[in-house]
């Protein structure tokens, strides 16, 4: 059996409802599980896919994160099967994702902002938030920003929006 999930991608900004989406199979029809999880609190769940003949099928499902305690920026979907032998997880697929109400309390969507000569993140962060000390929510939205005080111009910064 296999599992490949196509929704989110690694590093999407969720909300509080994740929606998983992708592809698994490989049984007649299997029953899978996915939780979402930052080490401190998780939402659990389960799900069938497979195409009643051993192939592969898509699935869909929403994830209701609102009512965990995560205490970090990132979190990971995992979605895997159980070995009926010995409960392990098979076939364990991960992606990380940013909960975007942990950067903004609200979170509704991101801009994109493309970074223009002599810009910082202070200056980005003044211009949507209306006060440049809030440029560390930048930094959580965007992992590939690795030295906060190194910006190109010509980057597209995601800035996270609240409701």
């Amino acid at each position: 059996m296999s599992i490949r999930i196509q929704q989110p991608q690694p590093h999407d900004i969720v909300s509080d409802v994740i929606q998983i989406a992708g592809v698994a199979g490989g049984a007649f029809e299997a029953s899978y599980n996915y939780v979402v999880t930052e080490g401190h609190d998780e939402v659990r769940g389960h799900f069938m896919a497979g195409d009643g003949v051993g192939g592969h099928g898509q699935f869909q499902i929403t994830a209701d994160v609102s009512g965990a305690a995560f205490k970090h920026v990132v979190a990971y979907v995992e979605v895997f099967h159980t070995s009926a032998r010995d409960g392990s997880r098979l076939d364990l697929t991960v992606v990380p994702v940013i909960l975007g109400d942990a950067i903004v309390p609200g979170y509704a969507g991101y801009l994109e902002h493309a970074v223009r000569s002599g810009e910082t993140l202070w200056a980005i962060a003044r211009q949507h938030y209306g006060n440049g000390s809030l440029y560390h929510r930048l930094v959580a939205a965007n992992p590939a920003i690795t030295n906060p005080n190194l910006i190109r111009p010509g980057d597209v910064i995601r800035v996270p929006r609240a409701e």
